[in-house]
């Protein structure tokens, strides 16, 4: 007997929200969806393996933003006047996976 199992168009049923953002006085806009995979390679990108998460997180802003906004965050975190910490890039990261995901994480008591 085969098993078969039809997943329609692998598209959210949700319509998606403006995910937008401001870093250094400049505001950048995400992409109103994204596909699925780019959240596994997040996952997958541990803190073990430094490099290899550098690199998630700089696929991942390529990835998750507009064009305009692509290219005007690289600029941003390659400036040598305004500085961006790696704190703040994870930040930025994990409130972008909380709201393509809509479930943000509980956050520990205090």
């Amino acid at each position: 007997m085969t098993k078969h199992r039809d997943f329609g168009s692998g598209a959210s049923t949700q319509a998606p929200e403006e995910i937008t953002f401001t870093l250094h006085g400049e505001d950048f806009t995400c992409l109103p969806e994204i596909q699925g995979a780019v959240l596994l390679d997040m996952v997958g990108a541990d803190g073990e393996n430094a490099a290899r998460s550098a690199g998630a997180i700089t696929e991942f802003f390529g990835k998750v933003l507009e064009d305009d906004s692509a290219t005007r965050f690289k600029a941003l975190v390659n400036s040598k006047d305004r500085f961006v910490s790696i704190e703040t890039l994870g930040e930025i990261v994990g409130w972008i996976i909380e709201e393509y995901t809509n479930r943000p994480e509980k956050q520990p008591e205090a």
